[in-house]
Protein backbone atom coordinates (compact mmCIF):
# COMPACT_ATOMS: atom_id res chain seq x y z
CA UNK A 1 0.00 0.00 0.00
CA UNK A 2 1.27 3.46 -1.10
CA UNK A 3 1.94 5.90 1.17
CA UNK A 4 -1.25 8.26 0.08
CA UNK A 5 -3.14 5.23 0.45
CA UNK A 6 -2.07 4.40 4.15
CA UNK A 7 -2.68 8.32 4.95
CA UNK A 8 -6.43 8.38 3.47
CA UNK A 9 -7.09 4.82 5.58
CA UNK A 10 -5.53 6.57 8.89
CA UNK A 11 -7.88 9.39 7.87
CA UNK A 12 -10.65 7.99 7.87
CA UNK A 13 -10.59 5.37 10.54
CA UNK A 14 -8.68 7.66 13.08
CA UNK A 15 -10.67 10.64 12.42
CA UNK A 16 -14.17 9.32 10.99
CA UNK A 17 -14.87 5.21 11.30
CA UNK A 18 -12.33 3.91 14.22
CA UNK A 19 -15.23 0.94 14.35
CA UNK A 20 -15.14 0.39 11.05
CA UNK A 21 -12.03 -1.91 11.53
CA UNK A 22 -12.56 -2.90 15.27
CA UNK A 23 -10.98 0.14 16.83
CA UNK A 24 -12.18 2.04 20.20
CA UNK A 25 -10.33 5.21 20.19
CA UNK A 26 -9.99 6.96 23.82
CA UNK A 27 -11.98 9.92 24.45
CA UNK A 28 -8.97 12.13 23.58
CA UNK A 29 -8.64 10.12 20.03
CA UNK A 30 -5.76 8.35 20.61
CA UNK A 31 -5.46 4.73 20.00
CA UNK A 32 -2.43 2.21 20.70
CA UNK A 33 -0.27 1.67 17.64
CA UNK A 34 0.27 -2.13 17.70
CA UNK A 35 -3.90 -2.33 18.11
CA UNK A 36 -4.44 -0.15 14.97
CA UNK A 37 -1.93 -2.38 12.81
CA UNK A 38 -3.50 -5.23 13.94
CA UNK A 39 -7.12 -4.33 12.51
CA UNK A 40 -5.85 -2.31 9.86
CA UNK A 41 -4.64 -5.96 8.62
CA UNK A 42 -7.11 -8.05 9.81
CA UNK A 43 -9.65 -5.88 7.97
CA UNK A 44 -7.16 -6.68 4.52
CA UNK A 45 -5.30 -2.87 5.04
CA UNK A 46 -1.58 -4.50 6.31
CA UNK A 47 0.55 -1.54 7.33
CA UNK A 48 3.80 -1.78 8.90
CA UNK A 49 5.53 0.58 11.74
CA UNK A 50 8.04 1.73 9.12
CA UNK A 51 5.42 2.60 6.81
CA UNK A 52 2.81 4.54 9.00
CA UNK A 53 5.92 6.10 10.64
CA UNK A 54 7.09 7.68 7.49
CA UNK A 55 3.23 8.33 6.65
CA UNK A 56 3.21 10.13 10.11
CA UNK A 57 6.76 12.08 9.61
CA UNK A 58 5.78 12.99 5.87
CA UNK A 59 2.52 14.26 5.87
CA UNK A 60 2.89 18.04 4.68
CA UNK A 61 -0.11 18.84 6.91
CA UNK A 62 0.83 17.05 9.67
CA UNK A 63 -2.44 15.18 10.26
CA UNK A 64 -1.46 12.50 12.98
CA UNK A 65 0.16 12.99 15.92
CA UNK A 66 2.22 10.12 17.83
CA UNK A 67 3.06 9.98 21.69
CA UNK A 68 5.39 7.44 22.44
CA UNK A 69 2.86 3.77 21.66
CA UNK A 70 0.11 6.16 20.45
CA UNK A 71 -1.54 7.61 17.42
CA UNK A 72 -4.27 9.99 16.78
CA UNK A 73 -5.37 12.51 13.87
CA UNK A 74 -4.77 16.09 15.24
CA UNK A 75 -7.84 17.86 13.95
CA UNK A 76 -10.98 16.91 11.57
CA UNK A 77 -12.76 14.43 13.58
CA UNK A 78 -17.08 13.60 12.96
CA UNK A 79 -16.35 10.78 15.85
CA UNK A 80 -16.99 12.32 19.45
CA UNK A 81 -12.93 13.08 20.81
CA UNK A 82 -12.11 16.02 22.78
CA UNK A 83 -8.79 16.49 21.82
CA UNK A 84 -7.96 19.45 24.94
CA UNK A 85 -7.49 22.14 22.94
CA UNK A 86 -6.97 25.62 24.74
CA UNK A 87 -8.54 28.94 23.22
CA UNK A 88 -5.86 30.90 21.84
CA UNK A 89 -6.21 34.69 20.42
CA UNK A 90 -6.06 34.56 16.93
CA UNK A 91 -4.38 37.24 14.50
CA UNK A 92 -6.59 39.59 12.77
CA UNK A 93 -6.97 37.83 10.10
CA UNK A 94 -7.15 34.19 9.14
CA UNK A 95 -8.04 32.36 5.52
CA UNK A 96 -10.92 29.60 4.71
CA UNK A 97 -10.17 27.81 1.17
CA UNK A 98 -13.45 26.08 -0.50
CA UNK A 99 -15.28 25.39 -3.92
CA UNK A 100 -16.50 28.12 -5.67
CA UNK A 101 -20.10 26.53 -5.71
CA UNK A 102 -20.45 27.12 -1.73
CA UNK A 103 -20.33 30.14 -2.05
CA UNK A 104 -23.82 31.30 -2.30
CA UNK A 105 -24.66 29.80 0.90
CA UNK A 106 -21.39 30.51 2.65
CA UNK A 107 -22.29 34.32 1.90
CA UNK A 108 -25.62 33.59 3.41
CA UNK A 109 -25.23 31.39 6.03
CA UNK A 110 -21.61 32.10 7.44
CA UNK A 111 -19.15 28.89 7.63
CA UNK A 112 -20.78 25.71 9.38
CA UNK A 113 -18.52 22.65 10.76
CA UNK A 114 -21.33 20.25 9.49
CA UNK A 115 -20.21 16.73 10.86
CA UNK A 116 -17.14 17.87 12.04
CA UNK A 117 -15.97 19.49 15.20
CA UNK A 118 -14.61 22.18 13.92
CA UNK A 119 -14.53 25.04 11.26
CA UNK A 120 -10.72 25.10 9.84
CA UNK A 121 -9.21 27.85 8.55
CA UNK A 122 -5.55 28.78 7.92
CA UNK A 123 -3.24 31.36 8.98
CA UNK A 124 -2.17 32.04 4.94
CA UNK A 125 -3.66 32.13 1.64
CA UNK A 126 -1.41 29.36 -0.07
CA UNK A 127 -2.22 26.91 2.50
CA UNK A 128 -6.14 27.97 2.28
CA UNK A 129 -6.09 27.33 -1.53
CA UNK A 130 -4.57 24.09 -1.15
CA UNK A 131 -7.74 23.47 1.03
CA UNK A 132 -9.97 24.55 -1.29
CA UNK A 133 -8.26 22.83 -4.16
CA UNK A 134 -9.30 19.66 -3.13
CA UNK A 135 -13.01 20.29 -3.26
CA UNK A 136 -12.78 22.15 -6.88
CA UNK A 137 -12.12 25.97 -7.72
CA UNK A 138 -10.81 26.88 -5.08
CA UNK A 139 -11.76 30.55 -3.56
CA UNK A 140 -9.96 31.93 -0.11
CA UNK A 141 -12.40 33.49 2.13
CA UNK A 142 -11.08 36.52 4.29
CA UNK A 143 -12.24 35.87 8.25
CA UNK A 144 -11.63 38.82 10.33
CA UNK A 145 -10.62 36.47 13.23
CA UNK A 146 -10.02 39.08 15.72
CA UNK A 147 -12.75 40.62 15.82
CA UNK A 148 -14.65 37.33 16.25
CA UNK A 149 -12.77 36.47 19.38
CA UNK A 150 -13.74 40.29 20.40
CA UNK A 151 -17.18 39.20 19.67
CA UNK A 152 -16.68 36.45 21.88
CA UNK A 153 -16.43 33.89 19.61
CA UNK A 154 -13.27 31.12 20.62
CA UNK A 155 -10.49 29.99 18.64
CA UNK A 156 -8.27 27.01 18.86
CA UNK A 157 -4.73 26.15 16.99
CA UNK A 158 -3.94 22.21 16.52
CA UNK A 159 -0.75 20.90 17.10
CA UNK A 160 -0.23 20.95 13.26
CA UNK A 161 -1.48 25.00 13.42
CA UNK A 162 -4.64 24.95 11.97
CA UNK A 163 -6.76 27.24 13.27
CA UNK A 164 -10.04 25.90 15.00
CA UNK A 165 -13.68 27.70 15.71
CA UNK A 166 -17.20 26.39 15.67
CA UNK A 167 -18.42 28.76 13.15
CA UNK A 168 -17.85 31.80 10.84
CA UNK A 169 -21.09 34.21 10.45
CA UNK A 170 -21.34 35.71 7.53
CA UNK A 171 -21.04 38.93 8.76
CA UNK A 172 -17.03 38.19 9.85
CA UNK A 173 -16.48 37.23 6.16
CA UNK A 174 -14.05 40.04 4.27
CA UNK A 175 -14.52 38.91 0.46
CA UNK A 176 -12.06 36.60 -0.98
CA UNK A 177 -8.23 36.91 -0.94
Amino acid sequence: MDTVKISKRLSYVLRHAPESIGITLSPDGWVQIDTLLRALAAHGHRVTRAQLDTVVADNDKQRFAVDGDRIRASQGHSVQVELGLTPVEPPELLYHGTARRNLASIYADGVHRGSRHHVHLSADAQTAHKVGSRHGAPVILVVAAAAMADDGHHFYRSANDVWLTDEVPARYLRGEA
